[in-house]
């Protein structure tokens, strides 16, 4: 398995990591193990993360590195925070199937019957 790919393609919830196998002692670790709100982000979110930390946080060189504008810089940065935020909150079935549906993963219609379903739990 992938540990890079922290999110079931399936379903959009996370996946558990159950082994880990080290290629150069050819050693095995069976388990259940845990996966960092890092390492659940997109590859494309933990490049930008790790653009800003390299470059100490300056919003002017993410414009200039990105090609993009301060407010989007910065609305980049609040969604990052609020999605590793979310570690810390209690779980809201709607919002992961709103960031589905924002992802493009599912379809307006599977959304409102989803939503609908959540509604009679």
């Amino acid at each position: 398995m992938d540990i890079g790919k922290a999110t079931c393609p399936g379903c959009g919830r996370p996946m558990s990591i159950t082994r880990v196998h080290c290629s150069d002692c050819d050693l095995n670790l069976d388990g259940q193990f845990e996966v960092s709100e890092l390492a659940r982000l997109s590859l494309e979110e933990q490049v930008f993360l790790v653009a800003f930390l390299r470059h100490h946080g300056s919003i002017k060189r993410m414009e200039a590195l990105f090609g993009i504008s301060y407010p989007t810089v910065k609305n980049r940065l609040n969604a990052l925070a609020a999605k590793l935020d979310r570690h810390y909150q209690v779980p809201r079935p709607e919002m992961d199937t709103l960031e589905r549906l924002e992802r493009g993963e599912i379809s307006v219609d599977e959304a409102l019957k989803r939503l609908a379903s959540e509604e009679d739990v």
